[in-house]
C-alpha cells in the first residue's frame, strides 16, 4: 500500500449496513509512501494508523487541494 498527503483512506465496513470510514492522510511516515499515516477525520481528529486488508488508498485529491 503506497500513499501519499492528500490521499484519502477508505476503511470498509465489516458487516451488513456498516458504513465505509474515510479519512484524509495528511503525513506519510512510512519509507516510499508506506505505512503508517497520519491521518485526519472529518470531525478534526489525528492519527496514526496502520491499514488493515480491508482499508484502500483513494488518490483523487479532496475538493480544497483542487
Amino acid at each position: 500500500m503506497h500513499a501519499s498527503k492528500g490521499d484519502r483512506l477508505v476503511m470498509h465496513g465489516r458487516v451488513v449496513g456498516e458504513s465505509d470510514r474515510v479519512v484524509e492522510i495528511v503525513e506519510v511516515l512510512g519509507p516510499n509512501g508506506t505505512p503508517p499515516f497520519r491521518v485526519r477525520a472529518a470531525n478534526g481528529h489525528e492519527s496514526i494508523m496502520s491499514p488493515g486488508p480491508d482499508s484502500v488508498v483513494d488518490h483523487r485529491k479532496s475538493a480544497d487541494q483542487i
